[in-house]
């Protein structure tokens, strides 16, 4: 039997995944080839970088706000799009 909060943690945990997964399609948009290129270029730390990506890193607003700042999209866009993805 799942509790409240495991069900609440598999959620953030595929929100988390959502952020990366758009993170990556952005990044590729752009033309970086890879995570590596892109944390160099925009002065974010690698691996807390890559940990985005993965939807491994509990983001917090700070950090996931710089990012999106840097593709020009807010905090409303990117739930709004991840909520499209997840009815979709």
């Amino acid at each position: 039997m799942k509790t409240a909060a495991g069900r609440s943690i598999t959620s953030l945990d595929r929100i988390l995944e959502s952020i990366g997964k758009l993170l990556i399609e952005l990044r590729l948009r752009q033309g970086y080839k890879s995570y590596a290129a892109f944390a160099e270029a925009h002065n974010l730390p690698r691996i807390q970088y890559w940990r985005m990506e993965k939807g491994k890193a509990n983001i917090t607003l700070r950090s996931l706000h710089r990012v999106l700042a840097i593709h020009d999209l807010s905090m409303e866009d990117l739930f709004l799009k991840i909520k499209d993805e997840d009815l979709g």
